[in-house]
């Protein structure tokens, strides 16, 4: 990841272009997300698909720890695991009780979000808090750290 200004741009690391961050261009792409999280919870697709989510390197961080995932495979191992839960859990989709996001600069959005897992009856798995560093460049957006919390 290069850090985007004249102080942080270097020959040996690029300088990311800047992109204008829309708040209906975010909503819209945190609404992808959460479809394809979805439908991999339901195992109507492979958890390998959420990687065009999620970045690498990843931090994530949840009350049993942080980890900084390096390499593409560890991101996806982190996902499988995720998805191994909510099958095994029996997942079917989650409400979103709560979502906000604000733009931090032209390429960078904290999003919050509260959500309900639910089983395919509508009865509730589960409730958790998440939150999202996305950022972003001229061709895609990608979740740069996740932090889960109690809500």
């Amino acid at each position: 990841m290069y850090l985007v200004g004249d102080a942080f741009a270097t020959a040996a690391r690029p300088r990311v272009p800047s992109v204008i961050v829309e708040a209906a261009e975010v909503d819209r792409w945190f609404r992808e997300y959460l479809s394809a999280f979805a439908a991999c919870g339901r195992g109507e697709n492979e958890a390998a698909g959420l990687l065009a989510y999620y970045g690498v390197p990843l931090l994530v961080s949840t009350d049993e720890g942080f980890a900084a995932l390096t390499t593409g495979d560890e991101v996806a191992e982190m996902a499988q695991r995720q998805v191994d839960g909510m099958r095994a859990a029996e997942y079917d989709h989650s409400d979103v009780i709560d979502f906000e996001f604000s733009l931090l600069n032209t390429v960078t959005v904290l999003c919050r979000g509260e959500f309900s897992r639910r089983h395919r009856d509508g009865t509730e798995i589960g409730r958790l808090a998440a939150t999202y560093l996305v950022t972003g460049t001229p061709d895609c957006r990608r979740i740069s750290a996740l932090a889960v919390h109690s809500s």
